[in-house]
Formats: structure tokens, sequence, C-alpha cells
């Protein structure tokens, strides 16, 4: 049967609502909190842990974009260790300090609902580790981190630190971030062995010259919004050490 774009856009909207991914995530016993961060970087390049794509385009007719995005995550003994690998048409930095709008440079992102109970975090790095950390509800209920939760969080960027305005070229850049327990300030003495939990993660760079919104596990809206509970997959912590 023929279809028009129309019935198409529907087929694909409709597929895309009952998809939720699922991550298992392994155990790394060798690592905690105060481990070096570039040991820890290395040690997760080194170890069988299988790189996931970020590569779902919700919303391809106007934001076609598809730079390479990979990352792996993994649970450590008091918290979670991720690092981003990431290659793009153009690279931008230009915000250094906590809890600014670090989604308008190239930006990574981790959005977790550790407890199941609706509300969930928002970890946003741009390419230099810069980090936005919010918790709430939805998008209109975010509470920002405070400067000594952010501040827990350890972050390496290929890059360095140092701001940079956008860059053309696909040479690509790495981020490891290290985020324990207690960067979850809502949820004193969080464990996340033996559970599973909701979440996604996402790549975006709304200022960028070409605009780009990926996502690991679909979000089928009409326009990109990352602040959707509902589309989240899932991260299943129930490998033992």
């Amino acid at each position: 049967m023929l279809r028009t774009g129309h019935d198409l856009s529907l087929l694909h909207y409709i597929l895309k609502l009952h998809i939720m991914n699922i991550l298992h995530v392994p155990f790394l016993a060798t690592i905690s909190i105060v481990s070096s961060l570039a040991s820890a970087s290395d040690l997760i390049d080194s170890a069988t842990v299988q790189a996931q794509n970020i590569d779902c385009i919700n919303w391809p007719r106007e934001y076609p974009a598809k730079p390479k995005v990979q990352f792996k995550l993994v649970r450590i003994k008091d918290g979670l260790l991720l690092k981003f690998y990431v290659q793009e048409d153009y690279t931008r930095a230009t915000f250094i300090n906590d809890n600014q709008s670090v989604y308008k440079d190239s930006c990574v992102e981790l959005f977790i609902d550790p407890s199941g109970d609706g509300t969930y975090y928002n970890f946003e790095f741009n390419a230099i580790g810069t980090l936005l950390l919010g918790f709430g509800a939805d998008r209109n209920t975010r509470e920002l981190a405070l400067p000594e939760i952010t501040h827990l969080v350890k972050r390496l960027s290929s890059l360095g630190t140092v701001s940079f305005d956008a860059v053309q070229g696909k040479s690509p850049w790495e981020l490891t971030v290290m985020i324990p327990y207690s960067a979850f300030w809502h949820h004193p003495a969080l464990s996340l062995e033996g559970k599973q939990v909701r979440g996604n993660l996402q790549k975006c760079g709304d200022d960028l010259p070409i605009p780009h919104y990926l996502t690991w596990n679909p979000i089928p809206t009409a326009v990109p919004d990352y602040h959707r509970p509902e589309y989240f997959g899932i991260f299943d912590f129930t490998n033992r050490p």
C-alpha cells in the first residue's frame, strides 16, 4: 500500500511510543569516588564495557544532523562513572560556571530517576565539563543544585577547561564524569545496587551553527523536549559485585 508522508510520520510516531531501551549497567569493583578520574577514564576504555549509541533522531525534519555520540556507563562502589565519546561538525564550550545554560553549547546529558518516585535529576555537561544539575518532577519544577553539590561531580574533558566559541571540524572529544551518590541530594543514603531505574541520555547543541538533538531512548514529542520522564528507558543495576 502506498503511504503518504503524513501516514509514515504517524506510523513512525506510534512505533516510537512502544520503545523502551534497557541498559544492563556493569559494576566495576576497582573504582571508587576517591579514585583518580584519569585512571578511571583509562580503565573504562580498557574494560569490557560495551559502548552505547546516542543516535535517535526524534525530529528528523527540523533537526536531521547526526553527530557520532557514544557512552559507557558503569556502577562503582559509591556512585556512577560515565564516559562520553563525541564527534560532531561544530564544537562549542562557552560556559565555564556551573548551572549556566550549557545546553546551548556542545552538550551531553544524563537524566535519571533513581527511586521511581517520578522525580529525576538532569546532569548536563558541555564539552569542557561545565555542569548544569537540576532536580524535580518536570521541566517547570527544576531546583538547581547548590555549588557544594555540583562540586562533588568530578569531570575530565579531553578538551581541557578553557572556554571557546564554535569551532568547525570533526575532531573527536571525550568527557568522563564521576557522579557520587551524594550528588543526588534529595535521596540521602541512595544506592543503585540491585535496582532497575528509569533514565535517558542525550546530546544537543542549541546554539551551534547546526543544532542537533539526539537521544538514547526515543522521545516521540512534536518538538525537542528532554524533560519527559514518561519516555525514559531502563537502567538495570542488578549486576552484583
